[in-house]
């Protein structure tokens, strides 16, 4: 398996499509899955468990390591940890039942936990 390379803009996954506010990413970058889970319980403890909030992306990207101290060859290392491929414009969590304020608020913890840049966006359209 290559590395790939992650280039250009998000056409899919990146409008609000399921609650009222969103935090979109405006960089390039790979999220962990532990990354997604930390942003995950800091908004959910931030809103206190009321709304409703949906992640909308998913590690499905394997990052191998060989362990330490091994010399070169006998194959690919084992599975290190999964990362989710963000492009600009990709939505990464969006939630709605809170007040506007709330929501910024806990989006802005979340988006310190994340290694790509994010920016708030409101649903345009009902």
């Amino acid at each position: 398996m290559h590395k790939g390379r992650n280039e250009g803009l998000s056409w899919s996954g990146n409008a609000v499509s399921f609650g009222e506010y969103g935090l979109r990413a405006t960089a390039t970058g790979q999220l962990t899955a532990r990354q997604i889970e930390a942003g995950r319980r800091t908004i959910s403890r931030h809103v206190k468990r009321g709304g409703k909030m949906w992640i909308r992306v998913f590690p499905d990207k394997p990052i191998t390591k060989k362990p330490i101290e091994v010399r070169m060859g006998s194959g690919k290392g084992g599975v290190e940890y999964w990362v989710a491929q963000i492009q600009p414009g990709r939505m990464i969590y969006e939630i709605e039942g809170v007040e506007e304020t709330v929501a910024r608020e806990a989006f802005r913890l979340a988006a310190a936990k994340l290694s790509v840049t994010t920016q708030f966006v409101t649903r345009t359209v009902r």
